[in-house]
């Protein structure tokens, strides 16, 4: 039996992103058998748990599903899921390129473990490129520049990712957003880079950053920064002058590189709670069309819109009545799904029928999964 998704109905027209994070890694997903940097930092021990039974992760807020491998397919499902049920029209994927170096390699490979379940749900996605590393791939000698490196990665992009049905296109064009620049900084840099594409990327850069690529900015998009008045001024000041912008919401920022012994204090924090409220009300003042999502998951700085033991779903809800996605919610639905794949691992005839539950999911036919649902417990 197969499924075609099914788009889910919502009144708000603005198109919404969810930015992601795939640097998480077990100990049995691991290659050096150890918890990922991302769950551990410098000083926390995931194999120690609590009375509760949760482990002891470097953040101030624990993941509903518990910590997990983000190249996991039933982490990817539920996710994915959540994200659907909530209104969210894509991915926008945290990506450090295609050179083997540090844990580069393995974010692409669980990068590409969700890109291959979006057709399955019917979302689309886009890269957000991480030029701050390449630098580091020069440095160890695998490339012989910053900017060859750079067209590398180019090239790999449009021969597997810019040309997918699901990839997100403005103008005809793939998008691409870059976080920075950070490396490459003068708009000579990122002609080389984009020498070979064709078509050129929809390419954006953070916020105030994108003269320093020059023409081959298509616009900016908005970040968390210390206060929501950052937020507000871009949208009054910076985005008149800019061809295309892309607005954004979070739920908060607090993070932990301090007392995970992960990094330099950040030195502010956004308290969560009417947070999301005010930045979700700010994109709509603004009068935005594409809207940035940060972020489902960057635990480290406490930003994920993904439940958590700590909020519940409370934050997809907001999402979802945001989008004006209508019926009732159905996200502790899909977390059942999650925990009867879990359950069941290696029960093929169980996990039969738990694909069934996911077909009817992804085709917005919540009843019918549930009813399957019922019927494995």
């Amino acid at each position: 039996e197969t499924f075609d998704p099914v788009p889910v109905a919502k009144t708000n027209t603005t198109k919404i992103y969810m930015h992601y994070m795939p640097w998480f890694e077990t100990k049995e997903s691991s290659p050096d058998g150890q918890w990922g940097f991302h769950w551990k930092m410098g000083n926390k021990n995931p194999d120690n748990m609590d009375a509760n039974g949760r482990r002891e992760i470097a953040a101030h807020y624990y993941p509903l599903i518990g910590p997990y491998h983000s190249g996991d397919k039933d982490v990817v499902e539920n996710h994915l899921l959540m994200m659907k049920y909530a209104g969210v029209d894509g991915v926008l994927i945290n990506w450090y390129g295609t050179y083997d170096l540090n844990d580069y390699r393995i974010n692409r490979d669980n990068s590409e473990a969700l890109i291959a379940m979006l057709d399955e749900v019917g979302l689309e996605y886009a890269i957000v490129y991480e030029d701050r590393f390449l630098q580091n791939i020069v440095d160890a000698g695998l490339a012989p520049a910053t900017v060859t490196a750079a067209k590398a990665d180019m090239a790999y992009m449009q021969n597997n990712y810019f040309n997918d049905a699901e990839y997100i296109k403005i103008d005809g064009k793939p998008l691409l957003l870059n976080f920075g620049p950070i490396t490459l900084t003068n708009p000579d840099n990122w002609t080389n880079a984009f020498a070979n594409l064709n078509p050129k990327p929809h390419f954006l850069t953070l916020w105030y950053e994108s003269a320093e690529a020059g023409a081959n900015a298509a616009g900016e998009y908005s970040w968390v920064y210390q206060d929501n008045t950052h937020l507000s001024n871009f949208y009054a000041n910076r985005v008149p002058t800019l061809g295309f912008s892309m607005g954004s919401a979070y739920p908060g920022f607090n993070d932990y590189y301090v007392q995970g012994g992960g990094g330099a204090a950040i030195g502010w924090t956004i308290p969560h709670g009417s947070t999301l409220d005010q930045t979700l009300a700010m994109a709509t003042a603004s009068g935005t069309d594409y809207l940035q999502l940060i972020t489902w998951n960057d635990f480290g700085e406490g930003t994920m819109i993904e439940p958590t033991v700590e909020f519940g779903y409370s934050y997809v809800e907001k999402i979802k009545t945001f989008a004006g996605v209508s019926g009732s919610n159905v996200f502790d639905e899909i977390s059942r799904l999650f925990e009867l794949r879990k359950q069941y691992k290696g029960n093929a005839s169980v996990q039969s029928k738990l694909d069934r539950a996911f077909g009817f999911f992804a085709s917005m036919q919540p009843d019918k999964a549930i009813e399957q649902l019922n019927e494995i417990e």
